[in-house]
């Protein structure tokens, strides 16, 4: 059974990257070993989209480029970089866990803001 191949055009829309954010992906590294049909166009397969999509939740989380390329990185040198990988996953969600206590705490002076403002329209 043949695996199944995607255009650029097909992951764009599966993704919402664009096709220049795509190629600027592969050209950094982020993407690599993208299968080329006969005629040199990309042909994207059912492995690749997992990983642009984990890609897309280290982006949303706030992981910088250069340490979504150092992963990237580790992971094109196999099994070796497992722990590598791992540390880098720890700090970054040490980082994501410090970005929701902080919108927690913004969350709960809105929170106390909002309440503040209902007292004051009973008190009219």
């Amino acid at each position: 059974m043949e695996p199944n191949f995607f255009t650029i055009q097909q992951i764009s829309e599966m993704t919402g990257l664009t096709a220049h954010t795509l190629r600027y992906y592969e050209k950094i590294g982020l993407l690599y070993g993208i299968h080329r049909d006969t005629n040199g166009y990309r042909q994207y397969s059912e492995s690749d989209i997992s990983w642009i999509h984990f890609l897309l939740r280290l982006r949303v989380t706030g992981m910088k480029v250069s340490d979504m390329k150092q992963f990237s990185d580790l992971r094109s040198q196999g099994e070796a970089t497992i722990s590598g990988r791992r540390e880098l996953l720890e700090t970054h969600q040490r980082n994501v866990l410090a970005q929701i206590n902080e919108l927690k705490n913004n969350l709960k002076m809105i929170d106390e803001k909002i309440e503040s403002y209902k007292w004051m329209e009973g008190q009219n």
